[in-house]
């Protein structure tokens, strides 16, 4: 095949572009520049998009002997990831920008371009495997269950998953593509993974916001509605967070609160107990199947809500509202916005961002 290999500057998608010239395809790497200000260094695990990551892509990219290039998302990644980020968190709900980039840059700009100039698919380092079902590809879980990243690959359609090749979905362990990427002289081979939030690399996600959006002072309620605090921006607060909360009135047990909602149009912040962070059911409008549906509109399957949570079981059922989930115990601290991705196995069979929760826990009980 004739593979575009898109080059991280990481271990991972240097290693996976290396198994695909092993493999015998035609390869082309290529890296995506996704600010327009990219820093020069990483700082450890921190950042990414940076010169240094750009000059360890290109360096791996000649020593397997592949053609090279820097292509500019940045406006897309702009418009597609970090205002959308932006326009989520002023909405109250929590977004998670790495489904996003997968689903709008990494496989969809990237990919549409990679089709038009001939390619058949195009090759990451994500830890995910692809299997030929009864009734199509499949999208399944890494062999890895700790570098898995099928959740974050769940936004991914049947056509795009025909075009897509995930070399590294088979490998027992990362350490084995550490030692792998020493054999063949790779430079990256034991290069920090990138962590957290990449254009905001110092992690202050709440000062990013308020640079963004700008301050506002807010009350901060309890479930009751009596206030209890104030707060200088509702978007600098998520569901399930006790840190920061700075409340004037104590709980009377006398026991931690935590954000359980928050409101933006009213630019209020509700807070109670840690046991009404359970949730009992959520829902969603906005939903994909990654390959073949399910044939039923009410079935059994597994609910992931982050990246690297436990599955939770729960019975799903489809409708032309959506996607309602009832998990078989309650979820804990969800926030909409958040993406919820349905299994059964290791099978990937589609995702939602939750739009609704219901708490396990009716207010006054």
């Amino acid at each position: 095949m004739r593979i575009l290999a898109a080059m991280s500057g990481g271990v991972d998608s240097a290693v996976a572009a290396a198994r695909a010239v092993e493999a015998g395809h035609d390869v082309v790497g290529v890296h995506l520049a996704l600010s327009r200000a990219g820093g020069t260094l990483r700082t450890g695990s921190r950042g990414c998009c940076t010169i240094e990551d750009a000059l360890d892509a290109r360096r791996a990219a000649d020593l397997l002997g592949i053609p090279f290039y820097v292509w500019d998302f940045s406006e897309r990644f702009r418009d597609d990831v970090i205002d959308d980020f932006i326009a989520e968190y002023q909405a109250g709900r929590t977004p998670n920008p790495c489904m996003r980039c997968n689903e709008k840059i990494k496989f969809a700009a990237l990919l549409e371009r990679a089709i038009e100039l001939g390619f058949d698919a195009v090759c990451t380092g994500h830890y995910a495997t692809l299997i030929d079902g009864e009734q199509g590809l499949e999208l399944h879980r890494a062999s890895d269950n700790a570098k898995d990243q099928s959740y974050v690959l769940g936004v991914l359609t049947a056509e795009q998953l025909a075009h897509t090749y995930f070399p590294l979905g088979t490998t027992p362990s990362k350490a084995i593509v550490r030692a792998e990427a020493e054999t063949r002289g790779l430079t990256v081979a034991q290069k920090p993974d990138s962590h957290d939030i990449c254009f905001i690399p110092d992690g202050d996600t709440r000062g990013w916001l308020a640079e963004k959006v700008g301050t506002a002072t807010g009350e901060i309620v309890d479930r009751s509605g009596a206030v209890v605090g104030s707060h200088e921006g509702a978007h600098g607060f998520t569901v399930g967070q006790r840190r920061g909360l700075k409340l004037g009135v104590p709980a009377a047990d006398g026991k931690p609160r935590f954000v359980l909602e928050v409101r933006p149009v009213s630019n209020t912040v509700v807070v109670g107990p840690k046991e009404a962070l359970a949730i009992a059911e959520i829902a969603g409008e906005r939903f994909s199947w990654a390959g073949a549906g399910p044939v039923e509109s009410s079935f059994d399957c597994h609910v992931q809500i982050r990246a690297h949570s436990e599955p939770v079981a729960a019975v799903a059922t489809v409708s032309d509202d959506g996607v309602r989930v009832v998990p078989e115990i309650p979820l804990d601290g969800v926030a909409p916005g958040q993406t919820a991705v349905l299994y059964v196995g290791t099978r990937v069979l589609g995702q939602f961002t939750i739009d609704t929760t219901v708490s396990a826990v009716p207010v006054g009980a």
